[in-house]
């Protein structure tokens, strides 16, 4: 049993190695990015997607009618000499690799944390559909993937709000002002014309027919008589749909509509189908975005804040290390390594999950690692109760334990059930404490009931059985 126990312990001291250095340096390596280097020349070349094209300008689709993209170099600027007055460069290329995937590196950081700019919308409509509000997210999420800007984040707020959040962007009037404004839905011909404008667009959505995703488009009485004479003249030929200037699809006319009800046809799965009919409802919205809020966050004094609340936080978790340490002897022991190894797990959960940390959310971890605290507290004073009454050290665990086991599980439920309600009418960074809060208590819970339990059985097996070392009399 001794040899058991011991193996337990050591068990727990790898873990907790392993987990630290998971979250340090990661397990395996992610995709590697490239930097360019050059005694003589330094080239800036960020890439964009741009739609393939023929030799007749014309978009290159796939059979079923999605247009074709490919990564180009957006601008480059260079800057060269030598002794002879003509320009040279050379670059190398030197692969730099990522941190592997669980690394504390790879943790997604939130706007006040990273810096950037936020900006809200509110729809310029009384009381909006949900399909509409969907439509309008799908428009601005086009819109800031167009621009470049892959990490931008944006989510409804209640019923009638759009909450835009994209690291890196300092000036947020701008920035508000350019994606904010309506986009324009347009029918083009192979030759550019405009057939049809998207407010003649009454609805588009998807649909199955013949076992087979579609999209389908319905127009209004004008929309009708302008798409029925597009696709007579166009028959057999690609009418091209943009978004702005964006090329969303560019289906083939098999025969003249007349109805005002086409039927976009292909190898669309569930998912490329709703976003197809998304955007091109995002471009006939009946109402428009007013900007109601916007800020921007410097990157600098994101990096002080993280900085700042990281080491405010480190402070807090080694005093409570400490704490528990010198007041619950063993059991505080065993409280710090559970600690430890639920550290390490939110960590590495919180890098392979992608959940987003704020300055509240450090907050929410924190608090956390307090209620963790809490719960060990609990069920260390029911041990204490149970070792004063004359009961063996080994009861009185498993009597504490069983005891304190209601109370947690109260005080962490409604903790829960308040953490639900702010991710469903939070916004913003509220959204990101509620996260972080909510996982850690989760994971407080699992190593405040079982992984204390299971050290604290194992140092009592190796013959630390004093009851004075337990908080006994």
């Amino acid at each position: 049993m001794k040899s058991k126990s011991l193996l337990i312990l050591l068990i727990t001291i790898i873990v907790i190695a392993g987990l630290a250095a998971v979250s340090i340096l990661g397990v395996g390596s992610k995709k590697a990015t490239a930097s360019s280097s050059s005694a003589e020349a330094t080239t800036s070349a960020p890439m964009q997607a741009e739609p393939e094209t023929n030799e007749n300008g014309e978009p290159v689709t796939t059979e079923d009618g999605k247009v074709k993209y490919h990564l180009v170099s957006a601008e480059a600027t260079t800057e060269a000499g030598s002794e002879t007055g003509t320009d040279a460069a050379t670059e190398t290329t030197t692969a730099q690799k990522n941190p592997g995937y669980g690394s504390y590196k790879n943790i997604k950081l939130g706007l006040d944390l990273k810096g950037g700019v936020y900006i809200v919308y509110q729809a310029d409509k009384e009381n909006p559909t949900e399909q509409e509000m969907n439509a309008a997210v799908s428009m601005l999420q086009e819109r800031v993937a167009y621009k470049g800007w892959y990490d931008a984040e944006v989510s409804k707020e209640n019923t009638n709000r759009i909450r835009v959040e994209i690291p890196g962007v300092e000036d947020a009037a701008a920035t508000a002002n350019e994606i904010g404004t309506a986009a324009h839905l347009t029918f083009k011909d192979e030759n550019g014309n405009v057939l049809v404008d998207g407010e003649n667009v009454k609805n588009a959505d998807k649909a199955f027919q013949n076992n087979q995703v579609v999209v389908t488009l319905d127009f209004d009485s004008e929309g009708t008589k302008k798409f029925a004479d597009a696709t007579q003249a166009n028959l057999n030929k690609r009418i091209s749909i943009y978004m702005d200037d964006m090329l969303l699809s560019a289906p083939t006319v098999n025969s003249a509509i007349t109805d005002g009800k086409a039927i976009i046809s292909g190898d669309f799965d569930n998912e490329s189908a709703e976003t197809l009919a998304a955007q091109i409802r995002a471009g006939s919205l009946p109402f428009s975005l007013n900007i109601v809020d916007y800020n921007e966050v410097g990157a600098r004094l994101g990096a002080e804040a993280l900085q700042t609340s990281v080491f405010g936080g480190a402070i807090g978790i080694l005093l409570v290390f400490l704490f528990m340490l010198i007041v619950y002897r063993v059991c505080g022991f065993a409280a710090d390594l559970a600690l430890a190894i639920y550290i390490g797990l939110i960590m590495v959960i919180m890098s392979l999950f992608g959940v987003t940390l704020t300055l509240p959310g450090v907050a929410g971890i924190v608090l956390s690692v307090g209620m963790a605290v809490d719960a060990n507290v609990i069920i260390f004073e029911r041990i204490k109760e149970e070792i004063n009454l004359g009961k063996s050290i080994k009861t009185s665990i498993k009597n504490g334990f069983a005891k304190a086991l209601s109370a947690i599980l109260d005080g962490n439920i409604t903790t829960l059930i308040t953490c639900a309600v702010l991710l469903w009418l939070g916004t913003g960074p509220i959204k990101g404490f509620a996260q972080t809060l909510m996982l850690g208590i989760v994971l407080s819970m699992f190593t405040a009931l079982v992984i204390t339990r299971i050290i604290l059985n194992a140092l009592l097996e190796i013959g630390l059985k004093n009851p004075k070392m337990y908080g006994g009399k």
